[in-house]
């Protein structure tokens, strides 16, 4: 189809709806061809290609879960709150609250106010890291050469950049980010042993215990040890579900989750959100 004219442009673009490629959000998220629950629920349906972004604001109590399809897929995560971005993840205090630098199901992801902004309710992949962060364009271009966006080997906090721009965000408002998909562990003598991933097929389920600012940057692990950058799809489905509440054992699991959670109670709660 000629392009040459306006006419003519408008004509291909129009015949281009309802097609679909392999990365591509699909709206309405309904229309995903196998949803993890009823259509309606839904909220958020994409498949994001190695190498690239995506970004939503979810509700307090939406679930998300990412899935590792080809098994190099790395899905370095920044959250915020939604409508006070100051308030942000913060990798530090996930790790030292919770005396656990391991992330996995029953761990909570928390604010610098000792509040919880996620929790994780379920994890079949085991292969996360919150200790590396994500790449940056000053390393990446040193081992393959370029780290822009556009380029074929884009560093993560040059991802995050563009997300974080889309949501009124600026480059100083990202902090060290979480990556779930690509593990790391600590040896003895304190250097780090990259573990990599668990496989296709590798899940992880959060469930958003505030309204956040969800940032997604699909790209390659800094500690991979491999020449070649390696970055494969991600899915990422969201659908409406309900907030961690007192009672459910994830609330009582330890006395330090506790107390996150009752911090996150008692301020909704002064803003009339719970």
């Amino acid at each position: 189809m000629a392009t040459a004219t306006t006419y003519g442009a408008r004509a291909h673009a129009r015949a281009q709806e309802g097609r679909r490629t392999d990365a591509m959000p699909v709206v309405p998220a309904g229309n995903w061809p196998t949803p993890p629950c009823e259509a309606g629920h839904l909220v958020w349906a994409e498949t994001v290609a190695g190498g690239n972004y995506t970004h939503r604001v979810l509700a307090r109590g939406t679930e998300l879960r990412l899935t590792d399809l080809r098994g190099d897929a790395c899905a370095h995560l920044l959250l915020f709150v939604a409508d006070r971005p100051w308030e942000r993840l913060n990798v530090a205090d996930t790790v030292k609250v919770q005396w656990n630098a391991y992330l996995g199901e029953g761990q909570l992801l928390l604010s610098d106010q000792g509040r919880v902004l996620a929790s994780v309710v379920s994890d079949t992949s085991g292969r996360h890291d919150a200790l590396c962060g994500t790449s940056t364009l000053v390393r990446n271009t040193e081992r393959y050469g370029d780290g822009t966006p556009q380029s074929a080997s884009p560093a993560g906090r040059e991802l995050f950049k563009l997300a974080a721009a889309k949501n009124g965000l600026e480059p100083r408002d990202l902090p060290p980010s979480l990556s779930f998909f690509q593990g790391v562990e600590v040896r003895d003598d304190g250097t780090l042993d990259f573990t990599g991933s668990a496989g296709p097929g590798g899940s992880v389920t959060l469930r958003a215990e505030q309204d956040v600012t969800v940032l997604i940057a699909n790209a390659s692990h800094p500690a991979d040890p491999r020449p070649e950058y390696v970055s494969t799809p991600l899915e990422v489905l969201a659908w409406r579900a309900e907030p961690t509440r007192p009672g459910d054992p994830l609330w009582d699991a330890t006395p330090e989750g506790r107390r996150a959670f009752l911090n996150t109670a008692e301020f909704l709660a002064s803003r009339g959100l719970a």
